[in-house]
């Protein structure tokens, strides 16, 4: 006969797995945002200066999202498609914004999709940082492989909080003949 502290126990480590498996998904709705918004932007910038860093940082963006999904099956946990498709539908329609041009690209949207980048990378951080905390009771996670993200992206935060102030530097020059829309 099973003990009130062994079923508690089960309950327990029932519900950490189902928790883990919701925040997991939704790390990974985030990521597949995030490849797409960076593929999307460094595409949109690749004539630019940006182009050179922006390029090699959606490449990473991807890979990690590839190393997430590689962790998931590690521990079990199933993919939800659903939230996969919406962050894909999320992304596309966050690009209709005009930010204050129809016709051309704003410097405004390279500005705010900087910050959605910055947001996405803080948040991929957030997590490789919660399964680094688990890997050392966990041994289907790598602490090496989990370290080696983190750097990576703190790398990759630095690298948009550059790109972010020359963007906005770029935006808001009142030296330049553009003229900028308001929205």
């Amino acid at each position: 006969m099973r003990t009130l502290e062994t079923r508690d126990r089960q309950h327990t480590q029932g519900t950490r797995a189902d928790l883990l498996g919701i925040y997991l998904n939704d790390h990974l709705a985030g990521a597949t945002a995030g490849v797409d918004r960076s593929r999307y932007l460094a595409e949109a910038e690749q004539d630019t200066a940006f182009g050179a860093a922006l390029g090699p940082l959606a490449d990473e963006i991807a890979e990690d999202r590839a190393t997430l999904l590689e962790i998931m099956r590690r521990l079990d946990v199933p993919v939800r498609r659903y939230k996969v498709v919406a962050s894909h539908l999320a992304e596309k329609a966050g690009r209709l914004k005009a930010n204050g041009r129809l016709l051309q690209r704003s410097p405004l949207t390279s500005l705010v999709e900087l910050e959605l980048l910055r947001t996405g990378v803080t948040g991929k951080t957030a997590v490789w940082e919660a399964l680094r905390r688990l890997a050392d009771e966990d041994e289907r996670l790598d602490a090496g492989q989990l370290d080696t993200l983190l750097e990576r992206a703190h790398r990759q935060l630095a690298t948009l909080e550059r790109l972010h102030a020359q963007q906005t530097t770029r935006t808001f020059d009142r030296t330049t003949d553009e003229p900028h829309g308001q929205d």
